[in-house]
C-alpha cells in the first residue's frame, strides 16, 4: 500500500526544525495556525511569530517588513487567504522589491473538500505567475515539500510553496535530489509527454501504467517548480513525443497548460491536452470531487488518447 503522508505537516514539523537552525526565521501566521500546523513553530517559538487573524493585507505587509529587516519571513494560511486577499500587497510589497518572503500556504487547488467552494484556491498559480520575482513550487508528496522548503529557506528572493490538506500518496524516495527550477523525469516514453505536479503526479504515474497496458509508452515530468519553468526539459521531451499532455488541480486558464502551452507556441508547436478544472466547483470528499471534475488518471489517458488520435 502507498504510503500517505500531509504535506502541511511536514511543513508545520520542518518548520520548527529550521527555527533552530536559522535565528533570524520568523513566521507570520492568520487565525489557521492549527490547520496549517503553524502553531507547532508558535509553541516553540513564541517571541518570533506573529498572528494576525483574518487580516492578510497587512500580515503580507508585515513580512515585507520583516524581510526588509533581514529576518526571513514565512506566511502561513490557506492558499486562496494568501494569495487572491493581498495580491496588491504581494505586487508592490513583495515582489517589485524582491524581498526575502516565503510564503508557505496549505488547502491548495480543489481538495479543502469539504471546507468549500469559497476556500478551494485553483486560481492561485495563475496569480502568483503574473508576479516575476516570485520562485512557484508545487511539491507532489511530503519528501518533496520537505526539500523543496528548506531550498527556499537557503535561497534569496520570494518563493510561494503551494501545499494541500489531506494525507497524499508519497511517489519520492530519501535519495531524490530536488533542485529549485529542474524538472524531474520520473519515467521515459516514447508516444506522449505527460507533464504534472502537486497531487495529480501521482495521478499521471498510473495513467502512464495503464497506456503502457494499450502499447503507449509515456514519458511523465514532474515539473515541481512551475517559475522558474525548465524549458529546456519540456522542449527536449516533445522533440521526442510530439504530444504533451497536462495535469493539474488548479483552472485551466493561467495554470499549468497555458504556462506550457505558451511555451510550445514560441518555440516547438505541437498538439497539446489540458486535464485541469474549467470552473469552479462544490463541497465534497476529495476522491469524489476528483472524479467528478474530470481529475483522475483515467481522465489522463482518455487526453492522451486524444491527443495522440490528433498527432500528424
Amino acid at each position: 500500500m502507498t504510503d500517505l503522508v500531509s504535506t502541511r505537516e511536514v511543513a508545520g514539523d520542518l518548520l520548527v526544525k529550521l527555527g533552530h537552525v536559522y535565528s533570524d526565521l520568523v513566521v507570520v501566521g492568520g487565525d489557521l495556525n492549527k490547520s496549517t500546523f503553524a502553531n507547532k513553530f508558535q509553541a516553540e517559538f513564541p517571541a518570533r511569530f506573529f498572528d494576525f487573524g483574518p487580516a492578510e493585507q497587512n500580515m503580507v505587509s508585515v513580512a515585507a517588513g520583516l524581510a526588509a529587516s533581514g529576518k526571513i519571513p514565512v506566511v502561513s494560511t490557506f492558499a486562496v487567504f494568501g494569495t487572491a486577499r493581498p495580491f496588491d500587497q504581494l505586487r508592490v510589497g513583495v515582489s517589485q522589491s524582491k524581498l526575502n518572503v516565503k510564503l508557505i500556504l496549505t488547502h491548495s487547488g480543489l481538495l479543502t473538500a469539504e471546507d468549500g467552494v469559497s476556500a478551494q484556491s485553483i486560481e492561485d498559480i495563475a496569480i502568483m505567475s503574473a508576479l516575476p520575482s516570485f520562485t512557484i513550487i508545487v511539491p507532489a508528496d511530503g519528501p518533496e515539500t520537505e526539500l523543496a522548503i528548506k531550498a527556499s529557506i537557503e535561497m534569496d528572493g520570494p518563493v510561494y510553496i503551494r501545499l494541500s490538506r489531506p494525507a497524499t500518496p508519497v511517489v519520492h524516495t530519501k535519495e531524490y535530489d530536488f533542485k529549485i527550477g529542474s524538472a524531474e523525469v520520473m519515467r521515459e516514453g516514447d508516444d506522449v509527454t505527460i507533464i504534472s505536479y502537486g497531487i495529480m503526479l501521482n495521478e499521471s504515474l498510473k495513467a502512464a501504467l495503464d497506456l503502457d497496458k494499450q502499447g503507449i509508452s509515456s514519458t511523465v515530468i514532474n515539473m515541481a517548480t512551475i517559475a522558474p519553468l525548465d524549458d529546456d526539459a519540456i522542449l527536449k521531451s516533445v522533440s521526442k513525443t510530439g504530444l504533451v499532455v497536462t495535469a493539474e488541480e488548479h483552472l485551466i486558464q493561467g495554470g499549468l497548460g497555458s504556462i506550457v502551452a505558451s511555451l510550445l507556441a514560441q518555440h516547438h508547436p505541437a498538439p497539446i491536452e489540458m486535464v485541469g478544472l474549467k470552473g469552479y466547483a462544490e463541497s465534497g470528499k476529495p476522491e469524489q470531487l476528483l472524479k467528478k471534475y474530470n481529475l483522475t488518471h483515467n481522465d489522463i489517458v482518455t487526453s492522451v488518447l486524444k491527443g495522440i488520435a490528433r498527432k500528424p
